[in-house]
């Protein structure tokens, strides 16, 4: 019998486990607590379950990337004789259509939530002390005065979008990303501030709806961190959509004025620009600061980070901390598996998170998958390494899509001919990598890919393919042979 349990009898506690906060890893962890047996509170600010990924983050932006899609998509058929002529865009419409999603989800997991007992009370938490919390605004708590005591508890307050400073936040015209998902209007001139994932889906979004867009990125290439050959062909086709791309460049200052934002660049591209609306998307920084974790022995680190063990423990043993608050990859499908893991330590079970790959996906047009390690890496740490490359250039499902820009990248190790790594440029790739997340889990070999038979025409084929690029048996290319150096790259052409 685990202590959690034991404290339960005895009625020491209100609660055997309160989670803090209620995204994807918090309400994954009070669920599968609830599952096992343990009696649980779940605290979250927002009205609504699910935290900022399913009220005003992931879940609302690919509602919205959709439309972007279907908008695109539609158009490009012109091509092919086609037309369905220009788009007609009500916005309280398609603000609604991505609202009743969100609604349509939240209800949801009310439901699995009072299915499970799990008691959902809405406030903003802080710590009291080792065994306590305190929710400023609760509803429905059986504790009075907001006074919450727990035998173990789960923190899973997640992240926000990092602020520049300087920038005239106070003016509504400066979007972050939850800010720019309220789709206010849409703007003519439109500048995102920072290239990654999060700017880049939203240019996306807001290009299809007719802005146009300027993207501005510190770095040296957008999507900094994935492999330069996954990003070129997202970069050459928003080229030729937006107004620009600025790289190695910053916005030093933003002024107001009555009718528009002035932005100031400098360093690659250096200048003055007016926009009607700036979104900032540069990052985002943990909430591990906010909820006085210090005041029950956590560790926090200056910068929000709460350090964690392979359980999902802090240094207090009884408090564990998941998500984005525990550091880098800020994804939800890490956070949700750290849910699981944390859950099932505070009910006694021999739970640890040992996942060897956690894969990334950019929602962009086109998307942008990787898992495990890039080619960048396998470089820089000396690895002896080969990649498989098949580009989609002789695929017939991605030309039959007039998408053939896209290709699948495997890396494997020489030594062991396993894979290490993956990256998938192309409509979808954010589906196609869970394949090649789950070779790399296996510890799967080249032929154990190339010789899986997989359906013609698909995507999905491309994997196996550039298994057998690598392994020398693709017949859908013609690949001369000729000796091949350590860190190589086989592709062929068509």
């Amino acid at each position: 019998m685990s202590d959690s349990i034991e404290t339960r009898v005895s009625g020491k506690f209100d609660y055997d486990v309160v989670v803090v906060g209620s995204g994807p890893g918090g309400y994954t962890a009070a669920f599968r607590a609830a599952d096992l047996g343990l009696r649980v509170a779940l605290i979250e600010r927002y009205p609504a379950l699910g935290g900022v990924c399913l009220n005003v983050g992931c879940i609302p932006s690919k509602a919205l990337l959709h439309a972007g899609r279907v908008i695109d998509e539609a158009a490009a058929m012109e091509e092919h004789g086609i037309s369905f002529g220009k788009p007609s865009i009500d916005l309280d419409k398609l603000r609604d259509f991505k609202d009743q999603l969100v609604g349509r989800l939240t209800v949801g997991l009310a439901g699995m939530a009072k299915k499970r007992e799990v008691e959902f009370i809405q406030g903003v938490a802080a710590f009291t002390g080792p065994h306590g919390i305190s929710v400023d605004g609760s509803e429905g708590s059986s504790a009075s005065k907001g006074a919450i005591s727990f035998a173990q508890a789960i923190i899973a307050v997640g992240s926000q979008s990092l602020e520049l400073s300087g920038l005239p936040w106070g003016d509504p015209r400066l979007m972050d990303s939850t800010s720019a998902l309220e789709l206010e209007e849409i703007p003519q001139q439109l500048l995102v501030i920072g290239g990654g994932i999060i700017g880049l889906e939203m240019a996306c979004v807001y290009q299809a709806l007719g802005s146009k867009i300027t993207v501005v990125e510190l770095m040296s290439q957008l999507m900094p961190g994935a492999d330069a050959d996954l990003v070129k062909p997202l970069h050459r086709r928003i080229a030729k959509r937006y107004q620009a791309i600025h790289l190695e460049t910053k916005v030093t200052r933003v002024d107001v004025a009555d009718d528009c934002l002035v932005a100031h660049f400098a360093g690659k591209y250096s200048g003055v620009e007016n926009f009607d609306r700036v979104l900032v998307a540069v990052g985002r920084t943990p909430n591990g600061g906010k909820i006085k974790a210090k005041t029950a022995g956590v560790k926090v680190t200056s910068k929000g980070y709460i350090p964690v063990d392979h359980q999902m423990r802090t240094n207090v043993s009884h408090i564990f901390a998941i998500g984005d608050v525990v550091g880098q990859p800020m994804l939800a499908h890490k956070a949700t598996h750290e849910g699981k893991v944390a859950a099932e330590v505070c009910a006694g079970l021999k739970s640890a998170f040992d996942a060897r790959v956690i894969p990334s996906v950019a929602y962009t047009d086109p998307e942008v998958a990787w898992v495990g390690v890039t080619e960048g890496e396998a470089k820089e740490n000396g690895l002896d390494y080969g990649v498989g490359k098949f580009p989609w250039a002789a695929s017939g499902r991605a030309l039959g899509m007039d998408r053939s820009e896209g290709f699948t990248k495997l890396i494997f190790d020489r030594s062991t001919g396993r894979i290490i790594g993956a990256g998938i440029t192309g409509l979808n790739a954010g589906e196609l990598i869970s394949e090649c997340a789950l070779a790399i889990e296996m510890g799967c070999e080249a032929e154990d890919i190339s010789l899986t038979i997989h359906p013609h025409p698909t995507l999905s084929e491309s994997i196996s393919m550039a298994a057998e690029v690598f392994d020398g048996t693709i017949t859908d290319l013609y690949i001369p042979r000729k000796k091949q150096k350590v860190g190589s790259e086989k592709v062929g052409s068509e």
